[in-house]
């Protein structure tokens, strides 16, 4: 079974906060977004393996260590996730960019996929799967397992708060997928939305309703 990672930093938990206003507009609310995501990345990369090498400082020269040649990429799930992507690429600039688009059939009420380009070397990667909001966990579910179609194997699952419904979701379908939050609310509302959650997050960043 997947683990949950509740990444509770101080600092954190004080953005989440205004974002979850409702008072808060469109641009700071993809400010704190953004900066969030880039906070929480440190947590995310923790264990990302290093390598001992040799550099000359300013007064002699030394041993000292850098991330062993480990390739990253990030996969927003359209469009809510593209919010997460910049903060994140702050901090590892040198990641590669997928894209996942998902819509819901009103029939069937499945994730129909209509767009998904992934970087070509994307086995050789460590993956980040963003969404802000891990409700039903339809489209998480759905998006992991697009890209692990395509021949992504090691990922990871990075949302700012989930729904314990989502949570489950995720751990069943993809038990080898860890989830990074930094809450998980108390339930869905009648209309699968998180509670007390912050709304529609894709609404909230771009201005539409």
């Amino acid at each position: 079974m997947s683990e949950v990672h509740i990444i509770d930093h101080p600092l954190i938990q004080h953005k989440l906060t205004h974002i979850r206003n409702k008072n808060t507009g469109a641009k700071e609310f993809r400010e704190l977004v953004e900066e969030v995501s880039t906070l929480m990345a440190y947590e995310v990369t923790r264990h990302l393996p290093l390598k001992e090498i040799e550099v000359e400082t300013p007064v002699i020269k030394a041993k000292s260590k850098v991330i062993a040649g480990k390739k990253l990429g990030i996969v927003p799930i359209l469009r809510a996730g593209l919010g997460m992507v910049d903060g994140i690429l702050k901090l590892i600039p040198t990641a590669k960019v997928g894209h996942v688009g998902l819509y819901r059939d009103p029939e069937t009420l499945e994730p129909v996929e209509y767009y998904c380009k992934m970087p070509t070397d994307i086995e050789k990667r460590e993956l980040i799967v963003v969404d802000p909001m891990l409700a039903t966990g339809g489209s998480a579910e759905a998006g992991i397992q697009f890209v692990k179609d395509r021949g992504g194997k090691k990922i990871k699952f990075v949302c700012l708060i989930a729904a314990p419904e989502g949570v489950e979701r995720i751990q069943k379908a993809h038990p080898d997928v860890d989830i990074y939050t930094a809450s998980v609310d108390e339930k869905l509302n009648d209309h699968a939305y998180i509670v007390p959650g912050l709304g529609d997050a894709g609404d909230r960043l771009y201005g539409t309703k």
